[in-house]
């Protein structure tokens, strides 16, 4: 591909993938990933170190959009965010370990359920939620959790975060998209000071596709705030379904050239 066609195809690839960041809560790079790698022929390894360099700013400016709005529960995203520091750590640990095929099968089965939940679901706005001691506890594993399937899957923390958050603590939906992103933060600052480190991945493509993709995160937000609460669920349950959907194809395809093959 000539190079201002290789240029304008990041380009798009981060506008599409910041817009939908700032829609859904999302860090972006569940869809940046098969991006590279189906339509600009990155190598996987290749493509997530992209990834993960070109979603720091994207976060950051979806961030600072939730929190400029007042839709950012610090508290819940603090304790978010230790937990998936620890989860980042002891997934990568895990890597070489277990089985990750049949882990992401039963993450494939727990998408679905999850965005069948969110199909039903009628999340509120403006609700105040206080966390309890106990409630802090359970959002430190959630957090570890999401690390945990970051680093064995490469999956987004986004997509578990924010059904979480509003269906099992009833969060106001923009407050459990703008906690997402702040939880995100840590981890994706951290991974891209390390790819950087170790040379790993595409640094203008990173570039071109992450600050596109700050272009438009803010208009996500808006549009994530304009939507009727109950709108913006079932989008995102389609969303899920999609992300589920990818990844039954990706873990289908790593089954079928490694036969037999513990991960």
């Amino acid at each position: 591909m000539p190079p201002t066609r290789r240029l304008l195809a990041f380009i798009g690839i981060g506008l599409v993938v910041g817009f939908m960041s700032g829609l859904f809560g999302v860090g972006g790079g569940v869809l940046i990933v098969p991006a590279l790698v189906l339509l600009l022929r990155f190598e996987q390894k290749v493509a997530t170190g992209t990834s993960l360099l070109a979603v720091a700013p994207i976060a950051v400016v979806g961030t600072i959009a939730y929190g400029v709005e007042g839709h950012i529960d610090w508290t819940v995203s603090l304790f978010l965010a230790i937990g998936m520091v620890v989860g980042g750590v002891l997934g990568s640990w895990l890597l070489v370990r277990i089985r990750t095929v049949v882990l992401a099968w039963a993450f494939v089965a727990v998408l679905i359920a999850t965005a069948v939940r969110m199909f039903l679901a009628d999340p509120a706005r403006g609700t105040v939620h206080v966390v309890d001691a106990a409630e802090v506890v359970v959002l430190i594993a959630i957090g570890v959790l999401v690390g945990v399937l970051s680093g064995l899957l490469g999956v987004g923390g986004g997509i578990v975060i924010v059904p979480t958050l509003v269906v099992l603590f009833g969060l106001d939906d923009l407050f459990a998209k703008g906690a997402s992103l702040v939880a995100l933060l840590p981890n994706s600052v951290i991974a891209s000071i390390l790819n950087l480190r170790r040379r790993n991945g595409d640094l203008a493509a990173a570039i071109a596709i992450g600050l596109a993709g700050a272009a438009t995160a803010w208009p996500g937000m808006l549009l994530a705030e304009f939507l009727e609460p109950r709108i913006a669920s079932m989008l995102f349950g389609a969303f899920l379904l999609a992300i589920a959907a990818q990844l039954a194809v990706r873990t289908w395809r790593r089954s079928q050239r490694r036969p037999g093959a513990a991960g």
